[in-house]
């Protein structure tokens, strides 16, 4: 590009510069600056640099005079910080329904929100261990249908399937199609998941988006009644692990102290205690009783222990005989 037009560009090249070279902790100095111009090929005084300061700042750009000797300068960024951005990318690599290719491109576009400096940083400090990736790149495609479904009002009709022990994927349903009504979507335990009404069965139940092919918008009316009009997914979070279906229950669990954290992680704050001493809390929470409710309360060794409903107490212990009985066999 000729000199003379590269000079009429010259804002948007130290805008540039401050971008990559400068963020809230480091900046340039006026020498620095014209230096950086200078290997573009422009020219610039430091009267001119102070009205392109002040025009970047007219146009919404937080240039800044940092507090340094000598003075330095910098473009700060006031809608993300270094650690907002440092989480962000650790979410997008910790989430198994991005592939592997979608999540290097949503860290790249992250990575161009902070400068050189801090992207150096990032490189260094950014690491989640065993990571599982999702092979389906059509998971957006999907969330995108379902969506529309619930605009029109409409169900949605799909294959479904699930991994046999030869880990090749096995169409469910013996190959039929599923039809449900969409509730809603939800996002759990690090992937994306439809709550749908079924028919057949006369209940809300949970599929697993990045299992469905063949998704698309049905002919068919949505189903309409008071179960799905007053469903609330906060609640079924706190109730539900691991996104299985099980029987909807109030249980007292018996807490020691030093797992209230976990308590309060799994349900929330607004947890029940019926009793406390210094030891322990009796808790009152909403469960669906399930093989993973009861492997989560026995990962805990002995941590909790089901005090109430009886019933409740009475199937996990069945359930442990039954996995001792297995494990004999």
């Amino acid at each position: 590009m000729p000199a003379n037009n590269k000079h009429k560009l010259k804002l948007l090249y130290l805008m540039r510069i401050l971008q990559e070279e400068t963020d809230s902790q480091r900046g340039l100095t006026m020498p620095q600056i014209i230096e950086r111009l200078q290997e573009e090929g422009i020219s610039a005084e430091r009267k001119a640099i102070y009205r392109d300061f002040q025009a970047l700042r007219e146009m919404g750009y937080d240039v800044q005079m940092l507090p340094t000797r000598p003075v330095q300068y910098a473009l700060t960024r006031s809608e993300l910080d270094f650690n907002e951005v440092m989480m962000l990318i650790d979410i997008v690599q910790s989430s198994r329904f991005i592939t592997e290719r979608q999540s290097n491109h949503l860290v790249k576009n992250l990575k161009g929100l902070v400068s050189e400096r801090e992207r150096k940083l990032l490189d260094k400090r950014v690491h989640v261990q065993d990571r599982i990736k999702s092979q389906s790149e059509s998971i957006f495609h999907s969330v995108d249908v379902i969506h529309e479904a619930l605009q029109r009002r409409r169900k949605i009709d799909f294959l479904y399937f699930s991994y046999g022990t030869d880990l090749k994927r096995n169409a469910r349903h013996g190959g039929k199609r599923y039809v449900v009504t969409p509730v809603k979507v939800v996002f759990a335990d690090g992937n994306y998941y439809l709550a749908g009404y079924d028919d057949e069965e006369a209940m809300i139940k949970t599929y697993r988006i990045d299992r469905m092919e063949l998704l698309q918008v049905d002919d068919a009316p949505a189903t309409r009644n008071a179960e799905i009009a007053n469903y609330e997914f906060d609640e079924f979070a706190y109730r539900s692990f691991g996104m299985f279906d099980g029987e909807p229950m109030t249980a007292t669990l018996r807490v020691q102290s030093g797992l209230m954290d976990v308590m309060v992680e799994r349900f929330g704050r607004d947890l029940e205690v019926v009793k406390a001493t210094s030891a322990s809390a009796d808790v009152r929470v909403n469960v669906l009783e399930s093989a993973q409710f009861f492997g989560w309360v026995a990962g805990l060794d002995g941590g909790v222990t089901i005090k109430a409903p009886k019933r409740l107490a009475s199937d996990y212990s069945e359930w442990l005989r039954g996995l001792m009985e297995g494990a004999a066999e």
